[in-house]
């Protein structure tokens, strides 16, 4: 939905001016967006923050880095996020685990956009992060912390397409499902 209105918004430009986006246009995503305001080598501040994204995190995340929401070894990674969508001025899609310090986990997507301000590239990103599907201990128990799960580049029209980048994760260790033959179900660790 985000990526569709912020395409139109465009058109033929790179990307749309900050000043076009309009909330109520939004309103349905609007709780799960954000603006980041970028800085020189990849980083970003929070600048506006939606309510259950701040809910997620148990805080409000005006004004935090977007990188600090990763532990230490995933910093960088987020920094090139960054540096994609300015420089190249194209959209990035990550899938990522979010983690609770009580060992709960949350399936997350994210999309950053560029935005233009005041005619300025590499100065606005807008970006939304949802969860798949809304945990049940939303306000009660509050993320610690994000990992990449997969990646993927939405570049310009015209240009060709990087495909998706699976990065594995300590989530993907958990138990999967499998059905057998005569629709029996078992659990099993991933081969």
């Amino acid at each position: 939905m985000l990526f569709a209105y912020w395409d139109a918004l465009r058109g033929q430009r790179a990307a749309p001016e900050r000043r076009d986006i309009d909330p109520g246009e939004i309103r349905h995503i609007l709780a799960d967006s954000f603006i980041l305001e970028t800085e020189p080598h990849g980083a970003a501040c929070i600048r506006l923050a939606g309510t259950r994204l701040c809910a997620l995190f148990g805080r409000e995340l005006k004004g935090s880095p977007l990188h600090e929401l990763w532990p230490q070894a995933g910093r960088e990674e987020i920094r090139h996020f960054i540096e994609i969508v300015s420089d190249e001025t194209a959209g990035v899609v990550a899938g990522l685990v979010g983690l609770t310090p009580e060992g709960a986990t949350l399936e997350l997507e994210m999309l950053l956009l560029p935005l233009r301000h005041s005619g300025q590239t590499h100065s606005r990103i807008l970006g939304v992060m949802s969860p798949m599907l809304v945990p049940p201990w939303l306000g009660l128990h509050a993320l610690d912390c994000l990992e990449t799960a997969s990646l993927r580049v939405i570049w310009p029209s015209g240009r060709a397409r990087q495909e998706w980048r699976r990065i594995e994760t300590p989530a993907d260790k958990r138990r999967q499902f499998v059905l057998h033959q005569g629709g029996r179900v078992s659990d099993r660790e991933p081969a």
